[in-house]
């Protein structure tokens, strides 16, 4: 049973969010390495379509390394692989089991997150015992083409409603993460600009920014 994590602590630890696919190849295990030293503190194991046998060898092999690193590990949308592999947590989207019986199920200490794009909605997760928000999109993805984009003054009307942290996503890269400032977000989640061969640099290039405090 794991200790429930306070607020401070859990929001420290958002800081800089990577969301990455399979870990079936070993380069993508490697490349999760030079990020965490980098200062990535969280991971989210997100692949949209996989069974779940797949996505659980990855989600096993992605807890045991940043177990090792001491960075958090989440796994979208599943709670049963989630728990079955070991996570720190679980990330719910809006058509996802609901928070409530997510939390119903979920050992102690266990964390969930939750997306909102609303006050309303940021509120109503943290009442059904969501740990903390994801708020966006911030810019237009080119991970997800469909989404609807809130921009930074959205993002900050979601993170002046709740007190649990609220993390911003979509689209968010070293050239724009500048424009989240005041937004009073805990940390950033990122997909494309920390992928790749630059993914490194721009990680810790985003990272030198919020610890100068950015997002404050």
């Amino acid at each position: 049973m794991r200790d429930r994590m306070d607020s401070g602590d859990l929001a420290r630890r958002l800081r800089a969010i990577y969301i990455c696919g399979d870990a079936a190849d070993p380069g993508t295990l490697e490349h999760l390495k030079r990020l965490i030293d980098a200062g990535v503190t969280a991971v989210q194991l997100r692949m949209k379509g996989a069974n779940g046998r797949d996505l659980f060898i990855s989600a096993v092999k992605m807890t045991r390394l940043c177990r090792d690193m001491g960075a958090l590990f989440f796994v979208n949308d599943r709670l049963d692989v989630a728990m079955a592999s070991g996570a720190d947590g679980v990330h719910l989207g809006n058509l996802d089991l609901p928070v409530t019986e997510a939390r119903r199920i979920a050992p102690e200490g266990f964390l969930i997150g939750a997306t909102a794009r609303d006050s309303a909605a940021a509120l109503a997760a943290k009442r059904e015992g969501a740990d903390y928000i994801g708020s966006g999109a911030a810019f237009k993805s080119g991970t997800k083409l469909d989404t609807r984009v809130i921009g930074p003054g959205g993002i900050a009307a979601v993170a002046s409603s709740v007190s649990i942290p609220v993390v911003g996503i979509g689209g968010i890269g070293a050239d724009n993460v500048s424009d989240l400032s005041g937004a009073g977000l805990s940390g950033v989640a990122v997909s494309s600009a920390f992928a790749g061969d630059r993914g490194v640099s721009e990680a810790r290039r985003i990272i030198e920014m919020i610890e100068g405090g950015i997002l404050s």
